[in-house]
């Protein structure tokens, strides 16, 4: 998780440059000034992606090194099972289509339809999480 959190890292500080040079572009290159929606998107990316990078970092230091992460390791090192994913599971899909409706609900701004979408989103949610733990032979 070492490389992720630095990945994360540089994606954080590339962004607080990005917002310097982007404020100081607006700001002489314009009449109204520094634009402030794209320099304050731009540092909260920043702090985002640092608030991720920190978090991967704090997780790595507790936990012994993955294959990954290490020098010296082979590629065999990393082999073998890696979770379980359900092969022939419909509810990504019904979960896509609700945040789908959900942002067009969103996007027209539909109070009675965003309801309804988010009703959606909560069920297809409780559906994919739940989808091994239903029938005759769980309680």
């Amino acid at each position: 998780m070492k490389v992720e959190g630095r990945i994360f890292f540089l994606v954080a500080v590339f962004s607080v440059i990005v917002a310097g040079i982007y404020a100081y572009m607006t700001g002489t290159m314009t009449r109204d000034g520094v634009e402030p929606v794209g320099v304050v998107a731009l540092i909260l990316t920043g702090g985002l992606a640092f608030l991720a990078g920190s978090y991967l970092q704090f997780v790595a230091r507790r936990i012994e090194p993955r294959p990954e992460d290490r020098e010296d390791a082979e590629i065999s090192d990393g082999a073998g099972e890696l979770g379980f994913f359900s092969p022939g599971s419909y509810w990504p899909i019904a979960l896509a289509a609700a945040a789908a409706l959900t942002g067009v609900a969103l996007a027209f701004f539909h109070i009675w339809l965003l309801i309804i979408a988010l009703g959606l989103v909560i069920v297809a949610i409780g559906g994919l999480v739940f989808e091994y733990h239903t029938g005759p032979n769980h309680d």
